[in-house]
């Protein structure tokens, strides 16, 4: 069995976009997904991109995929990365993928000095919060994100600045 992690190319968007479907299916969001292989594209695969991603692939099929950016820490005067998704497919669990995932982010962290290697995990999701603390990651249950968007962020944008 082979396990091959590579950057995404351009031909490889339909594929991201198929994941991200097949990971939203999985958190029960795929309602608030509206983004398309050509978006997708876009981010990933312009001039200066600020979106990167990552392919897995075992035995040469598709297996999963990380998409990630850099952040920065005002504290620590550093960039670091956020990742955005992580998935494996279900039939390529228990093979080591995403373990192999977060060690090559992990593994660009500290090559670049970067301070932070940070992402999000739904509360309920107790097999990634598992095996997260498996790979040494702190589960920081004082933080809580904060999101506005739809109608939301348009009211806000609107409303929110008074002169």
């Amino acid at each position: 069995m082979s396990l091959v992690i590579r950057a995404a190319r351009p031909d490889d968007s339909a594929l991201i976009h198929a994941l991200v479907c097949e990971l939203a299916d999985y958190e029960n969001l795929r309602g608030e997904m509206d983004a398309t292989p050509e978006a997708i594209a876009a981010a990933l695969f312009a001039p200066q991109p600020r979106l990167f991603c990552e392919i897995a692939e075992w035995n040469g099929e598709p297996a999963g995929f990380s998409v990630w950016f850099l952040n920065y820490s005002t504290f620590r005067g550093r960039h670091g990365i956020y990742v955005e998704d992580l998935f494996v497919r279900p039939q390529f669990r228990g093979h080591g993928i995403g373990k192999a995932l977060m060690a090559r982010l992990a593994k660009r962290c500290v090559e670049q000095e970067f301070a932070r290697f940070e992402w999000a995990v739904l509360d309920w999701n107790k097999p990634s919060i598992a095996f997260y603390k498996s790979i040494g990651a702190q589960v920081m249950d004082d933080w809580r994100i904060c999101r506005l968007s739809g109608q939301a962020l348009q009211d806000f944008a609107r409303a929110g600045v008074t002169s």
